[in-house]
């Protein structure tokens, strides 16, 4: 027993004390040998030699869990002492983070609006029916409603689609003037080269008393902003629909990668839509009880956005993490 307790104070590692448990513990070890010396003894003798093989095995156990855990702790020291860093020391080579492209061009838009302004508001993620569609002018069964598919949840509830709810939770909460910016993650259930499941909007709006507020006024605010956003470009407006807004229109910029020649991104066409925009309908002031007013609203997907500013062909390399496309928004 004393060369054992020996053979075990001499391990320097978990793997040698290992290795050393298995030649005493294991089939052919130390312990099933004397035990089959059992066979050869009878009476007495077999009582008292088993006895002693038996506290003989319990002690050796004990001694070689106490090592054990002595080594383990030991290695794990000595991990943390080769792994240790300085965090003092200064490098001229540490890696520098950067915002996401995404993010970058929200904060850029919403600076933007901040400095004329706007108020940045937020509203949650999970809404229910009344602000993210009946208060938009999207009552139950609006054909309109097929542009937006929705994740719904077992009461009811549902992730918000756009931006807007957060504007009728504005107007619900303060009168008359409004002149806010919304930022924040949607959600629809799409995935291919040009959607994700999540992305991005800010939505902006304006309301004061009725007639202080046109569709010039908007016209002037959004050219100015493209400008400010993708440089000297053209811009132009298109009638369209929206059921929240009356006249609605989508605007276009001239195609920045072609200046306006034609090319595969622009699909030829010279021109890139770029955001969404109109007067507010007057069934939406109705929702939130606002009488004799105008106003305007607009709204504009961050990773579009992001992706022509920074000339990303796939809206999912957004989104992926790949470290070669982040570090070069350091």
């Amino acid at each position: 027993m004393e060369t054992l307790q020996k053979s075990i104070e001499e391990c320097n590692s978990v793997k040698e004390l290992e290795r050393l448990r298995v030649e005493v513990f294991g089939k052919k070890g130390y312990f099933s040998k004397e035990f089959a010396k059992l066979k050869e003894l009878e009476g007495g003798e077999k009582i008292s030699y088993a006895a002693k093989l038996n506290e003989e095995k319990e002690k050796f156990g004990e001694l070689v869990n106490a090592k054990k855990t002595f080594l383990e702790a030991k290695e794990y020291e000595d991990i943390l002492k080769r792994d240790a860093l300085d965090v003092s020391l200064y490098s001229k080579g540490a890696n520098i983070g950067a915002l996401h492209p995404v993010m970058d061009t929200m904060d850029k838009i919403t600076e933007y609006f901040a400095s004329l302004n706007f108020s940045v508001e937020d509203g949650p993620l999970v809404e229910d029916d009344f602000h993210n569609f009946e208060a938009l002018n999207l009552p139950k069964f609006h054909p309109a409603r097929d542009m937006q598919d929705t994740f719904y949840f077992k009461d009811g509830a549902l992730l918000r689609t756009h931006t807007s709810p957060v504007q009728i939770r504005t107007m619900l909460s303060q009168q008359p003037p409004v002149r806010m910016i919304c930022p924040g993650a949607v959600f629809r259930p799409d995935l291919d080269l040009t959607h994700t499941p999540m992305f991005h909007q800010i939505e902006g709006l304006v309301v004061d008393k009725k007639g202080a507020v046109s569709f010039a006024n908007l016209k002037s605010i959004l050219e100015e902003f493209l400008k400010y956003m993708f440089g000297d470009v053209k811009v132009r407006f298109r009638p369209s629909f929206f059921p929240f807004t009356e006249p609605s229109a989508e605007v276009d910029i001239s195609c920045i990668f072609c200046h306006g020649s034609g090319c595969r991104v622009c699909k030829n066409t010279g021109w890139l839509e770029v955001l969404g925009c109109g007067t507010v309908d007057q069934n939406v002031f109705n929702a939130v009880g606002y009488k004799n007013c105008s106003g305007y609203a607009f709204g504009m997907g961050m990773e579009r956005s992001a992706m022509l500013l920074h000339r990303i062909p796939d809206l999912r390399a957004l989104f992926e993490g790949d470290l070669r496309l982040l570090e070069q928004f350091k």
